[in-house]
């Protein structure tokens, strides 16, 4: 496991939080008296299966809070898809960010809506897009996923096959919904369509 404290931020209270450097796809250490709140970098929750497929439970970035304190599935992990800053949030302090605990809530709800949408294919769209608009920013073309999400990741996370996935986002491309920008996604609708 690669981290290491970095320095210390204040809260909201003046009381110093504890800050740790994370490399991509190290795992966030398992503790179940502490929440994380994410200073930079993307971060995704998952358990497995007992055949040991991975189900992703969220993506979370800038402002998120995860930890195993918000869940009750187990095995829990916490997977750094970035390099990762990341403050140790002690339950005495929870009560002070109780507005990203509450986007916490719904945007696991959210995910979860996109989850059950059918055919597969308007579940891909509607994950693109909430993908575009939690990790999104805009260029000219269109808004870039800034998320380096493979094929088999977005298939983990809808619950379907990397081949249907590849299948459908190369359907996408030859509709021009979608535009690559090197091994990005970038969602070519205008802004009022993307919005739900």
């Amino acid at each position: 496991m690669t981290y290491s404290t970095n320095h210390t931020l204040k809260s909201s209270t003046n009381k110093q939080l504890a800050q740790h450097l994370f490399t991509r796809r190290t795992v966030i250490p398992f503790r179940k008296d502490v929440l994380w709140r994410i200073e930079r970098g993307i971060v995704r929750t998952l358990t497995w299966s007992e055949d040991g497929t991975s189900i992703t439970l969220g993506y979370w970035g800038l402002g998120d809070i995860v930890g195993y304190p918000l869940s009750t599935v187990n095995p829990y992990q916490i997977e750094c898809l970035t390099s990762v800053e990341a403050s140790i949030l002690p339950p005495h302090l929870w009560h002070e960010d109780i507005n990203a605990l509450l986007c916490h809530i719904q945007q696991a709800e959210e995910l979860l809506t996109i989850l059950h949408r059918k055919p597969t294919s308007i579940k891909l769209w509607q994950f693109l897009v909430w993908l575009s608009e939690k990790f999104g920013r805009d260029l000219e073309q269109g808004k870039l996923i800034d998320l380096n999400v493979t094929h088999q990741d977005i298939s983990e996370v809808l619950n379907t096959t990397r081949v249907t996935i590849t299948r459908l986002l190369q359907k996408f491309e030859e509709e021009g919904k979608i535009l690559r920008h090197k091994r990005s996604i970038v969602l070519n609708l205008p802004t009022k369509l993307t919005k739900p």
